[in-house]
């Protein structure tokens, strides 16, 4: 099989991350949410760019999800990420998020979502496909695909903020997975 210089995967997830960027953009630019739509984004909190308290970064070591609906402020998006002010605790709190940590952005209102591929993954995955197959494990021309894994999106909270790892919600969004795009070995 030919090597994938081009790697369609990344420029997909390029895109996808576009369109979070356009569409934080318009909301910062307007100054408030059309309509019903609310967005919920989860990051990681030890991803590189990212600014947010210490005491955030105690409580939440590896994943944070915020939601931007009611109670959020100072919006402003540059090319690299988005800055906000949320209350945690009735306690505002100024964060920055590149859009390299954000791993999920979706809008419940109209069943929208993106997740993300991070680069831990990304390298878990390059590691399992070099790993040579044990013997008797696999055919060399069989394919194995793996279903991307499913996300939950939490119930909206006016602006809270939470983790959302041990949460599930019954309402479930359509998550476009970058596994999607991948080309299967």
């Amino acid at each position: 099989m030919a090597a994938d210089i081009i790697r369609y995967d990344l420029l997909v997830q390029d895109a996808m991350r576009g369109v979070m960027r356009k569409v934080l953009s318009d909301v910062a630019e307007n100054g408030y949410l059309p309509g019903e739509h609310h967005f919920t984004i989860s990051f990681l909190t030890h991803a590189p760019g990212v600014e947010i308290s210490r005491r955030l970064a105690e409580q939440w070591p590896h994943e944070l999800t915020i939601i931007l609906q009611h109670q959020y402020s100072n919006l402003e998006v540059d090319a690299e990420g988005f800055g906000v002010t949320l209350s945690f605790r009735s306690m505002p709190e100024h964060l920055y998020i590149p859009f390299s940590a954000v791993t999920g952005f979706f809008d419940p209102s109209v069943e929208f979502g993106l997740r993300f591929e991070t680069a831990d993954e990304a390298t878990a995955e390059e590691a399992e496909s070099e790993q040579p197959a044990g013997p008797g494990l696999s055919a060399p021309d069989s394919k194995i695909e793996r279903a991307p894994e499913p996300l939950r999106i939490p119930a909206p909270e006016s602006g809270a903020s939470k983790n959302t790892s041990d949460e599930e919600s019954p309402n479930e969004a359509k998550v476009i997975s970058i596994d999607a795009f991948r080309k299967k070995t």
